[in-house]
C-alpha cells in the first residue's frame, strides 16, 4: 500500500468539509437577513423608488441560497487542498469578504444606509474578485463556483447605486430599526 489516502477517502474528506461550510454559510446568511428584516416586507425598502431592473422578492430568495451553496462548496474545495500554496490567504480573504457580505443587509435594511451599503458592495466585489483569483490558483473549480457570486455582486452593485441615486435622503424615510425611540 503506497498511497496515503485512497480517492474514496479524499472524496469523503471533501464531503465532510462541505457538510460544515455549506450549512454554516447558509445559516449565517439567513440570520443576517432575518435580523435586519431584509426583503420586500421591510417598510423602508418598500417606500424606496426602485429601478425597473429590480427583481421580484422570489428571485432574491432563490439566488442567495444558491450563491451561498456554491460559495460553501468553493470554500470546502480550498480547505480540502491541504498543502496548496496561498491556501491560508485565500481562506482568510474569503472569510473577510463573507463577513462584509453578512454586514450588508443590516447596513442597508436595518440602518437604512443606502450610500454606505453601495460602497460596501463595491468593497465586497473587490474582495470576492481577489478571493476568486486566489481560489483559481489553488483549484480551478473553486474559482468557477465563485463566478455566479461575482456576477450577482456586479448586478447588485448597479441596483444599489440606482437605489441610492433615485432616493436622496433615503436614510430618513422611515425611522431606523437600530435607533432607539424613547
Amino acid at each position: 500500500m503506497n498511497e496515503i489516502a485512497s480517492q474514496g477517502q479524499l472524496r469523503l474528506a471533501f464531503l465532510r468539509w462541505a457538510l460544515v461550510t455549506v450549512p454554516a454559510i447558509e445559516f449565517l446568511g439567513m440570520v443576517s437577513g432575518f435580523l435586519s428584516n431584509s426583503g420586500y416586507g421591510n417598510r423602508w425598502f418598500a417606500a424606496l423608488v426602485k429601478p425597473d431592473l429590480t427583481p421580484p422578492g422570489w428571485v432574491f430568495a432563490t439566488v442567495w441560497p444558491t450563491l451561498y451553496l456554491l460559495m460553501g462548496l468553493a470554500l470546502a474545495i480550498v480547505i480540502h487542498a491541504r498543502g496548496a500554496r496561498g491556501r491560508g490567504l485565500a481562506i482568510m480573504l474569503f472569510i473577510v469578504q463573507l463577513v462584509c457580505n453578512f454586514a450588508w443587509s443590516p447596513l442597508f435594511f436595518a440602518a437604512h444606509e443606502a450610500t454606505l451599503a453601495f460602497y460596501l458592495l463595491l468593497v465586497i466585489l473587490v474582495l470576492a474578485t481577489v478571493t476568486t483569483v486566489l481560489f483559481g490558483r489553488i483549484r480551478a473549480l473553486a474559482a468557477w463556483l465563485m463566478v455566479p457570486y461575482l456576477v450577482w455582486l456586479g448586478f447588485a452593485s448597479g441596483l444599489a447605486y440606482d437605489i441610492d441615486r433615485m432616493n436622496p435622503g433615503a436614510e430618513s424615510l422611515v425611522p431606523s430599526a437600530i435607533s432607539t425611540q424613547i
